[in-house]
């Protein structure tokens, strides 16, 4: 029997519509029954390229060699048959469909072929049905292709889905409502069981597996993020404790967008991280800001004690002292009975010198420890500072104070005034000022004092000086009473400081929402 591939027979041209190339190969001992089967697909359009085989080399060596699309079989050849051609063919994997066509085949034996995998039976008799089932199968053998393609490449995404959500740190979930109302996790990755202790599998599809675990505190605000987010499809971000059935407590901030399934049900994506340790951290961040504005406030409380010494010792000792020298010095002059015009005038220059030390006595008192501060409140001391500062530098001192009755909390009048005191300081040192203009009011809870000089103004380096403490000291003063400095440029020149504090300090339990500007 021939094993070459046959031309097509000029005589037996295709007769029918247009088909497209077809490959048949042959597993049959009689040419003409070959001959007779390609006249079928011949006439119903086809230009059919063949090979017949009658032996199980043929048939290996066939489907090693060459692609086919349909393989038509006699049921008994000598030394092979049908069963042992479609196990071969099953053995190499080749997906073709295998239709038996034979003369004489027992009922039983077509049955046992089509359970063993053979894709359909016909008599040589009964040639009809032929094409129209060479054309199904290889419509099936292009599904099934298709299929497995499809799977594979569903495989594939899976694969790389999983090797990504393994191999981030945070979990990676599906949510959605359950029938209890409670939402439950259908898609969790492997990090659920760093994260919750749990394999991901006992908590998919059960709501009672992580939201018992919500703190009591916490669970309605998550209820009520979700009820949001799933009302206007907006994302869900939200920040909670869990407590585990250990009894460790954890952060947990989850992340997701909702989207509405094929049911319409609302179904989160997205991400849930343990954010415990970077609470922890912000805890501890917080702690210790407190016990710095703490330690802040405690060192200028010694700082002021510290002043009020010094200035009792000056005042009480020093000032004293020089009173009764003046009183003698009078006394000295009074008895001086010979008319030693020069002894007189030396008594009077030292009365003169007393007269002086007491002035600056007096004055070095008001600036260590502003009495008038505590008799006469903030707007009194701010002016009396001013009048001093304008009869010692020369620099005209404008004060405007529009409520002489403002009364803000000591430490906070005392605050201002000290920051006051440094301003002007800085401006008779630094700013080249001819004028400094002061406003202090009061604004809704906050007391205001604004202080704006013509001088040559502040660079923006000048901010930037790794010891530029005095700034610096300002801003963390203001920080600690909840308030905060803005400093602006005056165009042409100048510079203006504006001081905020409100009148009456923050409850130790309240936050300070001012504190991150410091």
């Amino acid at each position: 029997m021939s094993t070459a591939q046959k031309p097509d027979v000029p005589s037996l041209s295709p007769v029918g519509p247009a088909k497209p190339p077809i490959r048949l190969l042959f597993i049959e001992d009689s040419e003409n029954d070959v001959i007779l089967l390609l006249h079928r697909f011949r006439n119903a359009g086809y230009a059919p390229t063949y090979l017949q085989v009658a032996s199980e080399e043929g048939l290996l060596e066939a489907l090693q060699r060459e692609s086919w699309d349909v393989i038509l079989c006699d049921h008994n050849l000598p030394g092979f048959n049908a069963q042992a051609a479609l196990r071969r063919t099953q053995e190499l994997g080749v997906d073709l469909p295998f239709i038996i066509v034979s003369g004489v085949m027992q009922e039983d034996e077509a049955i046992a072929a089509m359970r063993a995998g053979a894709h359909d039976y016909l008599s040589k008799n009964k040639l009809d049905r032929l094409v129209p089932a060479v054309e199904r199968e290889m419509r099936e053998v292009v599904n099934r292709r298709e299929k497995r393609q499809a799977e594979q490449t569903l495989r594939q995404s899976e694969a790389r889905l999983r090797a990504l959500t393994d191999n981030i740190p945070g979990v990676v979930f599906q949510m959605g409502y359950t029938p209890d109302g409670m939402l439950g996790f259908q898609y969790l990755s492997e990090a659920a069981t760093m994260l919750f202790g749990t394999s991901a599998e006992e908590l998919i599809g059960s709501s009672a597996g992580w939201m018992n675990w919500l703190l009591n505190e916490d669970l309605p605000g998550f209820m009520e993020a979700a009820s949001v987010s799933a009302e206007n499809l907006s994302t869900l971000n939200w920040e909670g404790r869990i407590q585990l059935s250990t009894g460790e407590q954890k952060w947990i901030n989850l992340r997701s967008s909702p989207r509405l399934s094929e049911m319409g049900a609302v179904v989160w994506e997205g991400v849930m991280w343990n954010i415990t340790h970077s609470k922890h951290v912000e805890a501890d961040l917080r702690e210790s800001r407190s016990q710095l504005a703490a330690l802040s406030n405690h060192l200028q409380r010694i700082k002021e004690e510290e002043r009020e010494r010094i200035a009792r010792d000056v005042h009480d000792v020093l000032g004293g002292t020089l009173v009764a020298m003046k009183f003698e010095m009078s006394l000295l002059e009074a008895k001086l009975d010979v008319n030693l015009a020069q002894a007189r005038e030396r008594a009077r220059n030292v009365g003169r010198m007393v007269d002086d030390a007491i002035a600056t006595v007096g004055r070095v008192t008001r600036e260590l420890r502003p009495g008038i501060l505590k008799d006469f409140g903030l707007a009194a001391a701010i002016e009396s500072q001013g009048e001093d500062f304008a009869q010692r530098t020369g620099i005209a001192c404008n004060i405007l104070c529009t409520d002489h009755d403002l009364d803000p909390d000591y430490d906070t009048a005392l605050a201002f005034f000290r920051v006051f005191q440094e301003a002007l300081t800085n401006v008779s040192k630094h700013a080249g000022a001819t004028e400094v203009n002061v406003r202090l009011m009061q604004e809704g809870d906050e007391v205001v004092l604004e202080i704006a000089d013509n001088g040559c103004g502040l660079d923006a380096t000048d901010l930037q000086k790794p010891r530029s403490f005095g700034l610096r000291g300002i801003r963390e003063r203001l920080a600690s009473l909840g308030g905060r400095l803005d400093l602006t440029d005056i165009q042409p020149h100048g510079t203006r400081l504006a001081l905020r504090a409100p009148l009456l300090p923050a409850s130790p339990d309240e936050p300070n929402p001012t504190r991150s500007l410091a």
